[in-house]
């Protein structure tokens, strides 16, 4: 093995007397180089946007939520409270009343979703970073938090005392309506907060306080429409799961926080498989310069290749120095290429070189297993051009 080595570094690193020999070379280490460096920034970037683009749900979304199994209410007593809050990995939770409601203000409609939430609530998300004009709900009064896509159809600001918004849900029950205006149960409100997430869920939750939602949705004081959960630090989700189903049976659906929002990581995923398959595609494209490139320096060493058969080196020894030199050719282009993306993806992290906005950096992320993935890339791909290409070599000894 020694043999080989030493001969294929003195091929790699030893200018050849053929110009167009080191020019092939040249170019095919700058292919291996810049594969390399823009696979490791391409998926740095994702990574970036992906927890930049999770972050807003992670306001918003708690560690656990607890669904009914069936319909739209389940019946939460107090026994089953404390069992919840007793539960161990449990480090706080909130009862939710949720359903859709209709919107009217000075002649303007829109639909939305109440969410109902108890004194907890803010224990258990960070919805308090995401208030951006006014404040939080309190008890003194009817009062709402609304999205600010919400806001902006509306035309809406925060504590208008003279012209309130008007919340419209139908009554529960059955039989013919006669007066489409005893079909609604109704009640003014004022706006104390405007809150902005991500456009989506700006445009669909009005907070209010569960009281509110319980009397305006003639709902009992033990019925819910969810219980959403935080967990204590370094506490198993999966463990807490199987706990809560141990303890409240098959009543309830219990979703965490990837599941409650498996949309979007599906999407996220697909993109960066996408984006990591097309990066690959122009690396195995650069590669076919480094398959040339050896071809190139074995037809320019024939005459040594047949000295060295001569001398007692078997084929299969003269195939390894072409072999080893592709490899070596990969493995320096592509550390040296991953050197240089982590040095800018550090530098983007610390002075913010790449701006989104004039107030926002282009999010990057440097993950341990990106670099597994790019080194593992260029590997593999390596190894299959240089055996390709190493192949050649039984040619030059038959000419």
């Amino acid at each position: 093995m020694k043999f080989p080595l030493y001969i294929a570094k003195r091929y790699l690193f030893t200018k050849s007397s053929n110009n167009a020999i080191n020019i092939i070379t040249i170019i095919a280490a700058v292919g291996v180089f810049a594969g390399a460096f823009s696979l490791f920034i391409v998926l740095s970037g994702f990574a970036g946007l992906r927890d930049f683009s999770l972050s807003f749900s992670n306001e918003f979304d708690p560690d656990l939520k607890l669904f009914p199994s069936e319909g739209k209410v389940m019946k939460i007593d107090s026994t089953k409270l404390d069992k919840i809050r007793n539960t161990p990995g449990v480090a706080q939770f909130t009862k939710i009343i949720e359903e859709r409601i209709f919107l009217d203000y000075r002649s303007k409609n829109d639909w939305a979703f109440i969410k109902g939430v108890d004194e907890n609530y803010q224990r258990v998300t960070k919805i308090d970073s995401a208030i951006i004009n006014g404040t939080w709900l309190t008890s003194s009064e009817a009062q709402v938090v609304i999205g600010s896509e919400i806001s902006r159809k509306l035309n809406l600001g925060v504590f208008n005392y003279s012209h309130l918004m008007r919340i419209l849900v139908p009554k529960p029950g059955r039989g013919q309506i006669t007066n489409p205006t005893d079909a609604f149960n109704q009640k003014k409100v004022v706006v104390s907060g405007i809150y902005s997430v991500n456009e989506e869920l700006d445009d669909k939750y009005v907070f209010a306080n569960i009281g509110f939602a319980r009397d305006l949705l003639d709902m009992q004081a033990d019925e819910y429409s969810a219980v959403e959960i935080k967990l204590q630090p370094g506490a198993d989700a999966g463990e807490v799961t199987e706990a809560l189903k141990a303890v409240l049976g098959n009543e309830v659906t219990i979703k965490n926080r990837a599941q409650l929002n498996d949309v979007l990581y599906k999407m996220l995923n697909t993109e960066n498989l996408a984006v990591y398959l097309i990066f690959t595609l122009v690396l195995i494209i650069a590669l076919f310069n480094v398959v040339g490139s050896i071809i190139m320096v074995i037809l320019d060493k024939r005459e040594n290749i047949k000295t060295l058969f001569n001398l007692g080196a078997s084929p299969r020894q003269i195939k390894n120095i072409f072999f080893y030199q592709g490899m070596l050719m990969c493995i320096f282009g592509g550390l040296l290429g991953l050197f240089c993306s982590l040095v800018l993806i550090y530098l983007q992290m610390q002075f913010d070189l790449v701006m989104i906005t004039p107030t926002l950096p282009y999010p990057v992320k440097i993950k341990f297993e990106n670099i597994l993935i790019v080194l593992a890339t260029i590997g593999i791909l390596g190894l299959i051009a240089s055996y390709i290409a190493a192949g050649r070599s039984k040619k030059a000894l038959e000419a």
